[in-house]
């Protein structure tokens, strides 16, 4: 049995947070590489070889993990793993095992629509609304599915995580405002702007709620975690269910890349005989490994992070994406995207970084208030 303790469960989504908002940063050094080799590189690491690797070394009897909701096992085990989940887990078991790989195939399509929105309404605006809209649906959806909304905020300490959800979500829209009025005041002084509102704000939009669906992905798989946790997994039994709808997401994501790869001939870039320089081709590749790796570490710590929540874990999707925006403006900062900017801007983007703070603190207090820490 794992002990509750959401100040350090908060911690550990923080790290996941850092590495989910610094995982596109190695893109930026490649050299004469597409971001359609980059990804299909990252992809494979993100999605496939690390996550498998790690589960494997983390959790024993891995593959037990699913055939018990395949027929492989007692009946009476799957309904007990089941019980409080949604009637048609109840009936149909192999649901925890193709559900969260269809809803991962979802996510790889938010992730593209995320790329052309940015064309229209710029990165930080996208970003931002994206990734609000993704932490109410992976918060909420799950919630409705297994009925537990009422229960979940009338319970002691309910009432205070609330708060902290409302804080989070202005954090979120103040720091997307700063960087909507950054972006506006850059295209501003080169002369050029070209926003497409309209286009931009559905594409964001559609990514959102796709991208929600993962943690909605995740919540389904939770039993996948159970079993892991009855074969000795400990604090990983998270490595295990990451699995199912990573594979969604690889299975879309590969196939987009390598068809556009091969009708734009970028796909030669992966062949190591049509670089130039080995030296070269070996930096993008390891840059893009890098890549891979720094998205799936965030997930790793969502895990652990998730196992310390305590009653509180559903909470867990808002909390990770919080912190992913706060920090991906903190590394902004960092790499001075937002130097030279007017007062307006800065008062603007550290207005939303403390309530995202503020938001920290509150849900935190919340968490220790119903596992009566607080």
């Amino acid at each position: 049995m794992i002990s509750p303790n959401p100040i350090l469960g908060t911690g550990l989504h923080a790290i996941g947070g850092i590495s989910a908002a610094s995982c596109y940063l190695p893109f930026e050094k490649t050299n004469k590489w597409s971001w359609g080799s980059f990804w299909i590189v990252q992809a494979n690491f993100a999605w496939v070889i690390v996550p498998l690797i790690l589960a494997l070394i983390t959790v024993p009897d891995l593959f037990s993990c699913f055939k018990v909701f395949l027929g492989g096992q007692d009946s009476a085990m799957v309904q007990e793993l089941l019980q409080g989940r949604h009637v048609i887990f109840q009936n149909n078991p192999s649901l925890v095992i193709i559900l969260p790989i269809l809803l991962g195939g979802l996510y790889g399509f938010g992730g593209m629509s995320f790329g052309f929105a940015i064309k229209h309404i710029g990165y930080s605006m996208t970003y931002t609304l994206a990734i609000g809209i993704s932490s109410i649906v992976g918060f909420m959806v799950p919630l409705m599915l297994n009925g537990a909304i009422v229960e979940f905020f009338s319970g002691t300490g309910g009432g205070t995580l609330l708060i902290g959800i409302f804080l989070s979500l202005t954090g979120i829209l103040l720091c997307g405002r700063a960087g909507y009025m950054k972006e506006r005041f850059l295209k501003a002084s080169d002369g050029n702007q070209k926003f497409n509102m309209k286009r931009g704000l559905a594409l964001t939009i559609f990514a959102g709620i796709l991208s929600g669906i993962f943690g909605v992905g995740l919540e389904m798989a939770q039993p996948v975690s159970d079993v892991a946790a009855m074969n000795g997994a400990g604090i990983f039994e998270g490595n295990a269910r990451i699995l199912l709808p990573s594979i969604g997401c690889y299975i879309t994501n590969i196939i987009w890349f390598v068809v556009a790869g091969i009708r734009n001939k970028s796909i030669r870039e992966l062949n190591p005989k049509n670089s130039k320089s080995g030296k070269a081709y070996t930096k993008n590749f390891m840059l893009s490994v890098l890549g891979g790796c720094l998205w799936y570490i965030q997930f790793f710590f969502y895990g652990v992070g998730h196992v310390r929540m305590g009653l509180f874990k559903p909470a867990s999707w808002v909390i990770h994406m919080s912190m992913l925006i706060f920090f991906s403006f903190i590394i902004g900062i960092m790499m001075k995207e937002w130097r030279n900017m007017k007062q307006p801007i800065i008062i603007a983007l550290l207005l939303g970084l403390l309530v995202l703070i503020g938001s920290f603190v509150v849900m935190s207090i919340g968490s220790l208030q119903a596992e009566g820490g607080f």
